[in-house]
């Protein structure tokens, strides 16, 4: 029986490969960091909970990362951990750092230390990509990341890659375009839009808003994703692969679709504001998956319109179930209205606000 270790377990991507791997007979220990209120809701949610070997880790702690590497003696590595929103990468910029860039040198060099013979899997970034001048990218597109998120994974990806030719370590890297589920953080803009839609169509809300409405990215099925994941630690010889669906589609696009599912006009509803802008955006993202269905022999099952399908109905059985008083793991009641979250252009947002109201109020004066 094979073993994997995986960091992150908890999140989306962590619980689908743990899924995966449990279905291919492998025995899978999971690290999570230690925290008050742990969540474990994806798993419970897979009804995989029970077959997972929890290991308590930091990725920040290298002792930590040994020990883990030492309690689960693996046949193979995927570190799926990351502080992966990138909107919060510009508030918290240091710590992105550290969490996404330089812990995966620590997880190298525990490797390298102890002589684990173990294949490694970072996740790397279509983020990383940025705002190039390419209509579609693939391997040996150049990287120009915007944001502090896409600079930790670009470290973490040519980290990788110095580690794999300095000492024939066999490492790689997934550049995965973004790929969404019902398991999404509703951080994110996809999860945001089909909970947003769920509960406007359940009558618990009356508008979503949202930043950049003309950003378009290539969004494929998480789910399905992991199996490329686990076909990159299968070959023969270590290298990078794209993981996409080749076809873009913009926030808007998503939006509608959403909103036709469950029949209403988006335009009733939807509302922008600057908050929600990121400092510097990435306007146009699109893989080349060409490498990963040669080599991989992978292809993507779902579709774009199957996908953001898949996600509103999941969300509306969830808010039909909490309405029915029913209990279930799921992450929507425990997740903060935004409008309380202070950040540097929530900040600016209100003092614009307040600027433009005393505008008004020295007009009506004068008058």
């Amino acid at each position: 029986m094979k073993q994997a270790l995986i960091t992150g377990v908890t999140g989306q991507d962590g619980a689908y490969l743990s899924q995966y791997l449990l279905n291919k007979g492998y025995k899978v220990f999971g690290t999570f960091r230690r925290i008050s209120t742990p969540n474990f809701w994806r798993l419970q949610s897979l009804g995989i909970y029970s077959k997972i070997n929890l290991i308590p880790a930091d990725l920040l702690d290298m002792g930590s990362m040994i020990e883990a590497v030492r309690v689960s003696d693996p046949d193979e590595i995927y570190n799926m951990a990351a502080s992966s929103y990138v909107g919060t990468s510009f508030e918290q910029a240091v710590g992105n750092a550290e969490i996404t860039g330089l812990a995966v040198t620590k997880f190298l060099e525990a490797i390298k230390v102890l002589k684990v013979n173990a294949k490694f899997y970072q996740a790397s970034s279509s983020e990383m990509y940025g705002n190039n001048s390419y209509k579609i990218q693939d391997e040996q597109t150049p990287f120009y990341p915007a944001s502090p998120y896409a600079v930790a994974k670009l470290y973490a990806h040519r980290i990788t890659n110095v580690y794999r030719n300095s000492y024939k370590m066999f490492a790689v890297s997934g550049i995965l375009f973004n790929h969404e589920s019902p398991l999404r953080g509703i951080e994110f803009v996809s999860r945001k839009i089909s909970n947003g839609v769920a509960e406007i169509a359940f009558g618990l809300k009356d508008k979503l808003v949202l930043g950049n409405l003309y950003a378009k990215r290539d969004w494929g099925y998480a789910a399905e994703y992991m199996k490329a994941v686990h076909l990159m630690l299968q070959q023969d010889k270590p290298e990078d692969f794209v993981i996409s669906t080749g076809d873009a589609h913009s926030v808007l696009d998503f939006v509608r679709l959403a909103f036709e599912i469950v029949g209403l006009n988006w335009k009733k509803y939807v509302k922008t504001d600057k908050r929600f802008f990121r400092p510097f955006d990435v306007d146009y993202l699109c893989g080349n998956n060409k490498k990963a269905r040669r080599k991989l022999d992978w292809n993507p099952t779902i579709n774009f319109e199957k996908l953001v399908e898949l996600m509103v109905k999941e969300d509306l059985s969830r808010w039909k179930m909490f309405v029915e008083g029913k209990t279930f793991p799921w992450d929507a009641p425990l997740y903060p209205n935004e409008a309380k979250l202070i950040t540097r252009s929530s900040d600016e947002s209100i003092n614009s606000k307040m600027r433009k109201n005393r505008k008004v109020k020295r007009r009506s004066l004068r008058i």
